[in-house]
């Protein structure tokens, strides 16, 4: 198809103006000037190389861990999403491949009905498999780095790359994945990763231990809620205890229950932030650049915001 003359002709969808809000958590946002829904990694890549390279580009997990903010998103905002990009397939007893969109509890699930013991800690981190790169994403000890051989991706000049090995260029110690962070390119599109497990086991007691993680996420975090992961990365050391935890030093700074407008820290994990019904992006922001403040001001820390906050403030004039 082929929505204006200015873009280049795709498989899949392409939206003019469209609201960005439901493809997000917590259901805030403005629209995306342009929304691309490719239809596979090689419509993907052509349309990259059509593209105007001054075009900006953004792409969007399942927004489980983004404020878009009010004014939407400038150029063309790509989404992985469907059948082709959620498909999880075993490579073998241990390895399993995953695209992308794949939700991260679709991923652990798949790897514990084909036997793959390791990739249980998934099931706890809200998002999908390809948004868990940016950030090394991780939970119960575990991050993603731990699990990763190979990752695919498309650059913004629609050039296939795959990170896999110890080279020096493309190599995964070039992307120096730590604790919520890692150094992919902001240009880079994963497409696919490759994750291995630590060995096998019966796929029953996996998916047992599965369902033991999401029942204690359930009791602690406020999944049901209009929400994303955690709002903010816990402090670095060194400090006592009770300040290596975002959750506790923003409940030490008195914040738990704070509401901006619609935007509300959750009574239930501190750590959440919450949209109440009625809150805008810039409630949320606010919100959360109220509850840094006030812990900066009472214990001295700094808080790293680990949600992403992406677009314009306001829609131009």
């Amino acid at each position: 198809m082929k929505t204006d003359t200015s873009l280049p002709p795709v498989r899949g969808k392409i939206l003019q103006n469209a609201s960005l809000a439901p493809y997000t958590w917590f259901r805030v946002g403005g629209p995306a000037d342009w929304l691309f829904l490719p239809a596979d990694a090689e419509d993907l890549s052509l349309f990259l190389r059509e593209l105007d390279p001054a075009v900006p580009v953004t792409t969007l997990g399942v927004g489980s861990n983004l404020i878009v903010r009010d004014g939407g998103i400038e150029g063309v905002t790509i989404r992985l999403m469907g059948k082709y990009w959620g498909e999880v397939s075993a490579v073998n007893a241990t390895t399993l491949s995953a695209g992308a969109g794949a939700l991260d509890l679709a991923v652990a699930r798949a790897a514990a009905a084909n036997g793959t013991r390791g990739l249980e800690f998934l099931s706890g981190i809200p998002g999908s498999i390809g948004g868990a790169t940016r950030t090394n994403a991780g939970c119960y000890g575990r991050e993603l780095k731990d699990v990763l051989n190979k990752l695919e991706g498309i650059t913004r000049a629609g050039e296939p790359v795959a990170y896999q090995g110890d080279r020096a260029e493309y190599g995964l110690p070039a992307l120096k994945m730590d604790y919520r962070h890692s150094e992919l390119p902001e240009d880079f599109i994963v497409t696919r990763l490759l994750l291995s497990g630590d060995g096998t086991d019966d796929p029953d007691a996996i998916l047992a231990d599965i369902e033991t993680l999401q029942a204690r996420r359930a009791e602690t975090q406020p999944i049901r809620d209009k929400t994303s992961g955690s709002t903010f990365a816990n402090p670095d050391p060194p400090g006592t205890p009770d300040q290596r935890s975002a959750w506790k030093v923003i409940d030490a700074a008195g914040c738990r229950g704070l509401r901006v407008g619609g935007a509300q820290v959750s009574e239930k994990h501190c750590n959440f932030l919450i949209n109440t019904g009625n809150a805008t992006a810039a409630d949320l922001e606010a919100l959360g650049e109220f509850v840094r403040a006030r812990v900066l001001d009472t214990q001295g820390i700094d808080l790293r915001w680990e949600v992403r906050r992406i677009g314009r403030l306001q829609l131009p004039a």
